[in-house]
């Protein structure tokens, strides 16, 4: 029997803010329980929902020592039994008191700081020794470092693995050194260039990777990616040398979930077979909803994001006005920086017929939009994995990207020559190139119906289940535990 820790700071259904939790939430209950056990620690963050934190266990209770800035702590274990999986929540009101998992970056450092100290020291106390721990994101980058100074000399903890999985290098947990040496106790001796040292602060992430038996990302570009300076966020050396410990693997969705054949959410059931005529009721009954022009024969473009810089919305605002001519309508759902909310907000009242902007993020709208849309865009700066143009594939509307992480691998330019591909790409960070693919796209749309129709049929028959990715993860696990 094989033992897995993974180890993150949010997880579905307990607390999620984005992808990292659906993957810490789907990835363990795709393994065979009779070879497999996995586990999974968290933080006992009093967010979670009454439904399931009123249902946690008390396993134990003890006193922690952290660096000199946090001192001695109290450290809570619970446990609970979801769908077979079993999870751990450290326990500590003082840290995951909140109505949200993160806050300030300097208290989010001593939360974290802690939680990683506590998950190594309740592996003893709970009798459970795993083979390896999987650490999700910057949150988790101390678990590899501790392990390998301050609880080496403990002969419990000697041959547990580690593997570190990077869902965005954007965020690293960056500190003054000062402050991560006082938060965590480790020694003045590990705050160098070649270990948790970064541009003269402490970085917790980097101590992860350098640490760590191994590292993956969200997607083989992405891991590519990395290791150059445009995307690899001042941590470029550092990937590059770690190389060959490094691998990307493709995030998967849950296709029960995201099934338009038995969807709840969406207006009108449809499959691979019937999409052709139930697409179009569940554009026309959003249209009504939405306020837009009724009409099945528009081509509808949705639009669902965190409103950043990352997700290339300076581009759309450069082409806008291009891209909703009289045949093309816009469907907006996200949050985010004020100026993208206020750009959508001034273009849908400009143009209340052609864009609906929905300035909330509303799961039952989002399903809706996946199934009434004909295009998804996703013209991302970079983009580790990108779940939206999975789900766009799985509902039979056609992704347009930008090529770049993991939209790059997932989504295969259409080729009218060789009628080839499921969806369409643009390759440089430029407004002009992504309205010119738009515009080959609605001549498509328009021109090429039922080559259109084979590209839809291309995308549904797809499988970026989690089943599809769970192999990799196996390899890789029984590759680092070795013979056992």
């Amino acid at each position: 029997m094989r033992k897995i820790l993974f180890a993150a700071s949010e997880c579905v259904p307990f607390v999620k803010t984005g992808g990292l939790a659906d993957v810490v939430g789907a990835l363990p209950k795709e393994f065979d329980k009779e070879w497999w056990d996995i586990r999974v620690v968290l933080p006992d963050y009093t967010c979670i929902p009454p439904e399931y934190r009123d249902k946690f266990e008390y396993v134990a209770h003890f006193n922690m020592a952290c660096g000199p800035y946090i001192g001695e702590k109290y450290v809570g274990i619970m446990q609970y039994v979801f769908d077979g999986i079993t999870y751990y929540f450290i326990d500590n009101l003082d840290y995951f008191e909140c109505f949200y998992p993160y806050g300030e970056a300097r208290w989010d450092m001593e939360r974290f700081t802690f939680f990683d100290k506590a998950v190594l020291s309740m592996l003893p106390v709970i009798d459970f020794k795993p083979d390896l721990i999987h650490c999700h994101d910057w949150q988790t980058g101390l678990i590899p470092v501790y392990l390998k100074t301050e609880f080496a000399a403990n002969p419990f903890f000697w041959g547990i693995k580690t593997m570190v999985t990077i869902h965005n290098l954007k965020f690293q947990g960056v500190w003054d050194v000062k402050t991560l040496q006082g938060l965590s106790g480790l020694p003045m001796e590990l705050f160098t260039p070649d270990k948790l040292e970064f541009n003269k602060a402490g970085n917790m992430l980097k101590g992860g990777l350098v640490y760590a038996d191994y590292i993956t990302t969200v997607s083989p570009s992405y891991a590519q990616e990395i290791q150059t300076p445009y995307y690899g966020e001042g941590l470029d050396g550092l990937m590059a040398a770690r190389h060959f410990d490094l691998q990307g693997i493709i995030n998967g969705i849950d296709y029960i979930s995201y099934d338009p054949n038995t969807d709840i959410q969406i207006y009108k059931n449809y499959n691979a077979e019937t999409f052709r005529k139930e697409k179009k009721i569940n554009k026309q009954r959003l249209q009504e909803d939405l306020g837009l022009t009724v009409d099945t024969k528009k081509y509808m473009i949705g639009l669902i994001s965190r409103l950043t810089d990352q997700k290339g919305l300076d581009l759309i605002n450069y082409c806008i006005e291009g891209i909703v001519d009289d045949n093309t309508q816009l469907v907006v759902i996200g949050t985010g920086e004020s100026k993208y909310e206020n750009m959508f907000r001034h273009y849908a009242w400009k143009y209340p017929d052609r864009i609906s902007a929905n300035i909330c993020y509303s799961e039952g709208l989002a399903r809706k939009l996946y199934a009434a849309a004909d295009s998804f865009l996703m013209p991302s700066r970079f983009e580790p994995c990108g779940l939206t143009q999975l789900i766009s594939f799985r509902y039979g509307t056609v992704p347009i990207v930008r090529e770049t992480g993991g939209l790059k691998d997932t989504v295969e330019a259409y080729n009218e020559y060789e009628k080839t591909g499921d969806g369409f790409s643009f390759t440089n960070y430029n407004g002009d190139e992504l309205l010119n693919t738009i515009n080959y796209s609605k001549y498509v749309y328009f021109v090429k119906k039922s080559q259109w129709n084979k590209m839809v049929e291309r995308g549904m028959a797809k499988d970026y289940s989690w089943n599809h990715s769970r192999y990799s993860y196996e390899g890789l696990y029984e590759y680092l535990i070795g013979d056992k």
